[in-house]
């Protein structure tokens, strides 16, 4: 698919990766539409930029009649909303939390596998209902595979890799793509944020490249899957070789 003058949503765009993609897609000529909780800043003029949670499937319908109105078909998603959160599932040193919170397992679940569905879902329709070829971008992770200290977290990015092969057989008759993209660990804020220092030292030494993906290689994987109009079904990794 050429990008130029398509309408492309960008969930999760306000984001420190997010707002790379965006600018990745403008520079392409893509008709840029962010779905976000917060308010983006720096966005160029032409982007229009909608706060939603995208977990709320009437919240998502509404965005998507405003989208349909100002900007017309939706030919590609990239659902890159998500929340990292790391935590053991059992723990002998803290008597006050000895295992996996409940509460934690569900928002960090809803933040990223039902937030996926949930936008996926209602875009495919709108595609299949207007008879629009297009494509889905859904964001795993490495730690799809199994990051100790992230039982949910691995479990939604799982769950989006399985998503995302479901969703190829099925739509793929409609000329409708899926395709995962799974980064291993990248240098942005929420990164920083995410894991200490002395995580990060260990992180680069173990990957073969000895060090973080930057995010505009991040944004070149999705230029890829957008553009390619035969991929479909797979997960992209772009993890520099690390294996967890």
């Amino acid at each position: 698919m050429d990008p130029r003058g398509k309408t492309i949503v960008v969930a999760g765009g306000a984001g420190s990766l997010g707002s790379i993609l965006v600018s990745s897609l403008v520079e392409r000529g893509a008709r840029v539409v962010v779905l976000d909780m917060k308010a983006p800043d720096g966005l160029a003029p032409d982007v229009l930029a909608l706060q939603v949670d995208i977990a709320d499937d009437d919240a998502v319908a509404a965005a998507l009649e405003t989208i349909a109105a100002e900007r017309g078909a939706i030919s590609a998603l990239v659902n890159c909303a998500g929340l990292i959160h790391s935590e053991p599932l059992v723990s002998l040193t803290d008597p006050s939390q000895r295992r996996h919170r409940i509460a934690t397992w569900e928002a960090t679940i809803r933040a990223n596998l039902t937030a996926t569905f949930v936008l996926g879902a209602r875009v495919a329709e709108r595609m299949a209902s207007t008879r629009t070829k297009g494509v889905i971008v859904n964001f795993s992770s490495i730690s799809a595979h199994g990051n100790p200290g992230q039982t949910a977290y691995a479990a939604a990015k799982a769950g989006i890799e399985a998503m995302t092969t479901v969703w190829a057989r099925e739509l793929g008759p409609l000329g409708i793509r899926a395709v995962a993209i799974a980064p291993g660990f990248v240098a942005t804020e929420s990164t920083n944020v995410a894991m200490s220092e002395t995580a990060l030292a260990d992180l680069k030494r173990r990957t073969p490249l000895l060090r973080l993906a930057k995010p505009a290689e991040i944004a070149s994987a999705v230029a890829f899957a957008i553009e390619n109009d035969f991929i479909t079904g797979t997960t992209i990794a772009i993890d520099g070789g690390l294996v967890l």
